[in-house]
């Protein structure tokens, strides 16, 4: 199981990419949480809130997923981590099936 970890400009934009991926068949579910993110932007550091979507899905979709995010997101240069997690069996089963 791989989790997708994807920052946003905030929460309208978490759900609007999250019921896209969900529509796709891309992820089983998604997480959505508010965030404080420093970081290096065009030579600054930059304090900003934002939202964190952590979306389950699998291996083989992640990089069709990571290609339909960056077609709707709206930064230049979006956060797409792939974290590779265990999950138990039920739950894995699940995801699988949820997914295409």
């Amino acid at each position: 199981m791989v989790l997708a970890y994807i920052t946003c400009k905030d929460k309208k934009e978490a759900i609007k990419i999250s019921k896209y991926l969900l529509k796709k068949r891309l992820i089983a579910c998604s997480n959505m949480f508010p965030i404080n993110s420093l970081y290096w932007w065009k030579g600054k550091i930059i304090n900003d809130k934002e939202f964190v979507i952590i979306a389950k899905t699998t291996e083989k979709n992640f990089k069709i997923l990571e290609k339909e995010v960056k077609k709707i997101h709206s930064y230049e240069i979006p956060a797409i981590l792939k974290i590779k997690a265990d999950a138990n069996k039920d739950y894995l089963k699940w995801v699988k099936k949820e997914t295409i």
